[in-house]
């Protein structure tokens, strides 16, 4: 995906965005323009990209940054056509130099840059492009949040949620946000039944990440956005405590009904097949047993520790299932885990450790083995 995305930024795309931008100022250099945006253009990675043509737009755009940024609002195609980023492909990274170009150069220009980043957020995002405003003036750019979180459009309302998200991905932490969760929190309680599920999406994800530094504030919202709550509510709690549930956390584990210490045993562990090569797949299949005398409801994980590069090991889970034992049932669950290789992960060889986690409690299951792709190291 990522490799996909950095060849979207080619040469064709720089003429394009030369054409859009002379169609509205047309002393605008494109020609010049055109040859400085693609030099060294294809040695470049997907950001770096981006923030080589933002900085070829800076110099060659008006020198007076309000100037800059009403044409660059002037050659804006439509805004997305739905509530919705799904099938939207590739097409809004045509953007991302806009975004950048806002963040590097439009902060001593507080209001003409957030009219900008309201434009943008219609037809990418600026979820990014904003952080650089909190961390400078959040009193003053929460208060404008507050009137988007009612905005009619639902990615206006989306970016007041995922621009304060305190793990934004991509994206640099924001110190005052950490340490100013209530505040996010108060922005996010006016979006919690938002119309748009892109939105509630969009919260739920902040919430997650909130959790990771805030476990306890996490559970006690979750709990009081609970009360009364719509299925459509409901359904953006349980996704904000994805990462909760994962790590164990009791208290987020008692509010989705599997706060109970499980009494189970686990039995018939296989593993299919016990070596895997990198770029394979691994099936894990496994057997869990009732030892109660009634019923118990029972969310079933699975935990690999993945080896690392240095032989360490990291561990992550895979959610199996949600089920009702009955008392002395035994119930049989089966994962299948992907040792292909990511830009987020690349499997090493080594013998990997496997967890079965029943309500948060882990029971060790068992390993196997990973080995070298001879086409993986060919490469």
């Amino acid at each position: 995906m990522v490799d996909s995305l950095k060849t979207f930024f080619s040469p064709a795309l720089v003429r394009r965005l030369g054409a859009e931008l002379v169609r509205v100022h047309p002393e605008f250099p494109v020609d010049r323009f055109v040859k400085d945006a693609c030099a060294g253009l294809d040695t470049l990675e997907l950001l770096d990209r981006g923030r080589h043509i933002a900085r070829v737009l800076g110099a060659h755009l008006p020198h007076s940054y309000p100037e800059a940024i009403d044409v660059l609002l002037r050659s804006l195609g439509p805004a997305h056509p739905t509530d919705e980023l799904v099938g939207a492909g590739m097409a809004p990274f045509f953007y991302l130099p806009h975004v950048l170009f806002v963040a590097d150069r439009g902060l001593e220009h507080f209001d003409v840059s957030m009219r900008a980043q309201y434009e943008l957020t219609k037809r990418f995002s600026a979820e990014s492009s904003i952080r650089p405003y909190i961390a400078r003036d959040p009193a003053r750019v929460f208060g404008v949040l507050r009137d988007w979180a009612r905005d009619p459009n639902a990615h206006v309302r989306r970016l007041v949620s995922e621009g304060t998200r305190l793990r934004l991905p991509w994206a640099p932490r924001v110190g005052w946000l950490d340490a100013n969760p209530n505040r996010v929190l108060a922005l996010l309680d006016l979006l919690k039944d938002d119309a748009s599920t892109m939105v509630r999406r969009s919260v739920a994800n902040n919430l997650n990440d909130l959790g990771k530094a805030h476990p306890d504030l996490l559970v006690r919202t979750a709990a009081a956005w609970l009360d009364g709550a719509s299925p459509e509510r409901r359904s953006l709690i349980e996704h904000a405590l994805r990462s909760a549930v994962k790590r164990g956390d009791r208290g987020a584990l008692r509010l989705l009904g599997y706060g109970r210490k499980p009494s189970v045993s686990l039995d018939r562990v296989t593993f299919s097949p016990q070596r895997v090569r990198i770029g394979g797949r691994v099936t894990i299949s496994f057997a869990l047993r009732s030892t109660a005398r009634a019923s118990q409801k029972v969310l079933v994980d699975i935990a690999v520790h993945f080896v690392k590069a240095r032989g360490a090991t990291s561990a992550k889970v895979f959610k199996v299932a949600r089920v009702t034992l009955g008392p002395q049932e035994r119930r049989h669950f089966k994962a299948a885990v992907s040792l292909a290789v990511h830009t987020t992960r690349v499997p090493q060889p080594g013998r990997h450790a496997v967890d079965v986690i029943v309500n948060g409690q882990a029971m060790r299951a068992g390993t196997f083995t990973v080995t070298s792709s001879r086409r993986f190291m060919a490469r």
